[in-house]
């Protein structure tokens, strides 16, 4: 999901040498100020909650500061990943290229950012002089000065994507994507009448064939979004491109969304902290004697810390250092090691406090109380279904039989384990009593979290501080990158929106037969063929706003028919040959992905019967509402 570190580096002359210094230096004071930020916002929300259940005091300006700072975090972070080469995107087809093709379609994707930048730049700084006329409620300060993060944003981008292209392209490459880019920009403007004529099939060119040709070379998907969504509006509308900045702006100032990067530092601090090891060594104490014991404590782990960092990647990178060792000394084939590892991390995004239930609550108007209550059932029935085929593989397998742990050990791991195991009970208690909303629940286990691991760090000392910085930097950019696709995504969402589609698509799939049931079938398959390509939260801002009034309609309820989604996601994902998820996961356990293929099946089939059993009985997901 970032630019391969392998890429040449080219020597350049004093002038661009020096421009990519200072750009370096620059970017480096964005991280200081996005740590600040971070930190700002932590105190300032964890203040609302002591204020108001505590001191029975609210403070009314909360919420309002913690939003305009949120908007800033964002778009600095934004700044972080573009310049790291940390935007989310789809590497499986330029990672067979040769090295230079694949700086060529880096450069490519790097043009095509710029011409971005450089279109919505104008219109940012409009937006920000509109706004100042504006003034907040609580605060009373102009308004423009929280829009004014968008075009300082856009303009550092822009930095930034030059500073990549002096460092890695050469001018022949330059040159020919350059050609490139103006052949199709300028086929599209000479093919403008004949587009508009062709009604909603035009949206097939600019939001399928655009976007997916853009993906598939390796442009974030951010950019993709942003890119066909301008086309689209330039080409066909005429509409201003200031649209595409105010939706942008709007997909991305939800103040729920601020649990994006407060629950991705609480995350990367329960690694840091060392509390994600003890619930795996309390597991493995517990079940390592049984037969395939470790599995179980892989799907245990994964079932308890997954979901709260906002990368797939880094859930798996957690849980699986720490145990496939001693699986792998215990007989465990790594083959098979990943391949579970593979589709626990696609069935456990229904957990609370999922990022992605935190998008849906957002993009969809969905209680996002109601999706932490109904996430678990779903969760805990696909856990069974992969354990089921656990335990039959075990049984297969010549595996060497282990000692019991002694009760001692068993119960010293408990006691050690036992802040980690409160932790997810708080969380969702939480919220479920009203002692803070999920945005502010975050700042909640992250205070809980510092405090814990300071006091074991007094006996075992094993807190290394100088990760510190630099793990709250890599949240800022994790957070940028994420919610710039919701923010892009929104503005597509508008253009798919004016173009009627939406409507007609709504009246279309209501007259679908089969009833509701069909209607899920429908979502399974269409979600999981968009989960392979667009991950989770970008499939989700794209298209839910448009499927759930369907739902809607057809009498499904918001938090069933979510967790559907989720879990089709979740195995198109993780689900060869295009699931990204799988590709990740081969590489975290270091086993080649054809060795995993055809092991992998097996689990994803359970996986896919749990899922229609979810579907199928709403119970599960509503049941305890």
């Amino acid at each position: 999901m970032h630019l391969d570190s392998d890429f040449p580096v080219i020597e350049r002359g004093g002038l661009v040498r020096g421009f990519v210094t200072f750009n370096d230096a620059v970017v480096r004071l964005v991280g200081f100020i996005t740590v600040i930020l971070l930190v700002v916002e932590t105190t300032i929300l964890l203040s609302g909650v002591i204020s108001r259940y505590v001191l029975h005091a609210p403070l009314t300006w909360s919420d309002e500061l913690a939003s305009i700072l949120f908007i800033w975090l964002t778009m600095l972070g934004s700044v972080i990943a573009l310049n790291r080469g940390e935007h989310m995107r789809l590497t499986a087809l330029i990672g067979r290229l040769t090295p230079a093709k694949r700086v060529w379609c880096e450069t490519l994707g790097l043009l095509l950012i710029l011409l971005f930048l450089v279109m919505v730049l104008m219109p940012a700084v409009e937006h920000a002089e509109e706004q100042m006329f504006i003034t907040t409620p609580s605060l009373e300060i102009p308004d423009g000065l929280r829009a004014a993060a968008m075009p300082v944003g856009v303009a550092l981008m822009l930095m930034s994507a030059v500073a990549q292209l002096a460092r890695r392209s050469t001018i022949k490459d330059l040159a020919s994507c350059l050609v490139v880019a103006v052949l199709i920009g300028g086929a599209l403007w000479l093919a403008g009448p004949l587009l508009i004529g062709m009604g909603n099939f035009n949206l097939v060119i600019f939001f399928v064939l655009l976007i997916g040709a853009g993906i598939a070379v390796g442009i974030p998907i951010a950019f993709a979004f942003g890119v066909a969504t301008m086309a689209y509006i330039e080409i066909i509308t005429h509409a201003p491109m200031l649209i595409v900045v105010t939706r942008m702006d709007e997909g991305m100032s939800h103040i729920v969304l601020l649990a994006v990067p407060l629950f991705i530092m609480l995350g990367a601090l329960l690694q840091l902290s060392g509390l994600a090891r003890t619930l795996i060594d309390f597991m493995a104490s517990l079940l390592g004697h049984v037969r395939g014991g470790l599995q179980y404590v892989l799907l245990g782990a994964m079932f308890l810390v997954s979901g709260i960092s906002g990368s797939k990647v880094a859930d798996m990178a957690a849980v699986a250092p720490a145990l496939f060792p001693e699986m792998k000394k215990r007989g465990q084939k790594p083959e098979e090691l990943a391949a579970l590892l593979s589709t626990t991390g696609a069935m456990t995004e229904t957990i609370p406090p999922s990022l992605v239930l935190i998008t849906i609550g957002a993009v969809c108007s969905v209680s996002i109380t109601s999706l932490f209550i109904g996430g678990l059932m779903p969760a805990v029935v696909c856990t069974i279904a992969i354990g089921i085929v656990c335990w039959f593989r075990a049984r297969k397998e010549n595996l060497p039989t282990q000692v019991r742990a002694p009760m001692a050990v068993v119960v010293k791991t408990l006691l050690i384990a036992m802040p980690a195991l409160i932790l997810p009970v708080l969380i969702r208690l939480s919220v479920i009593e009203g002692v803070a909303t999920a945005t502010e629940v975050s700042t909640i286990g992250i205070a809980y979290t510092i405090v814990v691991g300071l006091i074991m760090h007094i006996f075992q000392r094993h807190i290394d501080f100088r990760r510190v910085y630099p793990m709250l930097v890599d949240t800022a950019a994790l957070s940028g990158s994420i919610l710039l696709i919701i923010g892009m995504a929104t503005a597509m969402a508008w253009a798919l929106t004016q173009s009627g589609f939406s409507a007609k698509l709504v009246s279309t799939m209501i007259q679908i037969s089969g009833g509701p049931f069909g209607f899920l079938l429908i979502t399974i398959v269409l979600f999981a063929i968009l989960g392979s390509v667009l991950e989770g939260i970008p499939a989700i801002v794209l298209f839910g706003p448009l499927l759930f009034p369907v739902a809607r309609a057809l009498g499904i309820d918001d938090v069933h028919y979510s967790m559907v989604v989720i879990l089709a996601m979740g195995l198109g994902l993780f689900a060869p040959p295009l699931g990204v998820g799988f590709y990740a996961a081969c590489a975290i356990s270091k086993v080649s992905p054809d060795q995993v293929f055809h092991r992998v099946w097996g689990y994803l089939g359970v996986l896919l019967i749990a899922l229609l059993i979810v579907a199928a009985v709403p119970w599960i997901s509503t049941g305890f509402l």
